[in-house]
């Protein structure tokens, strides 16, 4: 469950800042999750209270912002949201590569 690495990298990220800002509680990390990402959000929130534990951010709320994945066709220009990398343009059928919904970053740390 690469997960697991995750969440402690989101912990570490946001526990270095909050104490570069000398704050003492991390009360919420918002993170921008891309459709695309290869991330289970489920199995993010179960190892984020795990890799919480013990640090300034135990108790902290993870706020997920889901990003689309979106494709746009060079060749009829149609955009559209989608769910893999390789897509078939349902305009005109030509081969489509997503372009972006990798995104995983820390956006946001609230903190006292």
């Amino acid at each position: 469950m690469h997960e697991m690495s995750i969440a402690v990298s989101i912990v570490d990220i946001a526990v270095k800042t909050a104490q570069e800002a000398e704050a003492q509680k991390i009360n919420a990390i918002t993170v921008e999750l891309g459709a695309l990402a290869g991330v289970v959000p489920e199995a993010l929130e179960f190892c984020f209270e795990a890799a919480c534990k013990e640090t300034i951010a135990e108790g902290a709320k993870l706020e997920l912002i889901h990003l689309p994945a979106l494709a746009k066709c060079t060749s009829c220009g149609f955009e559209f949201e989608t769910d893999q990398f390789l897509n078939v343009c349902p305009e005109c059928k030509a081969q489509v590569l997503a372009a972006g919904g990798q995104e995983l970053q820390v956006k946001s740390i609230n903190v006292d």
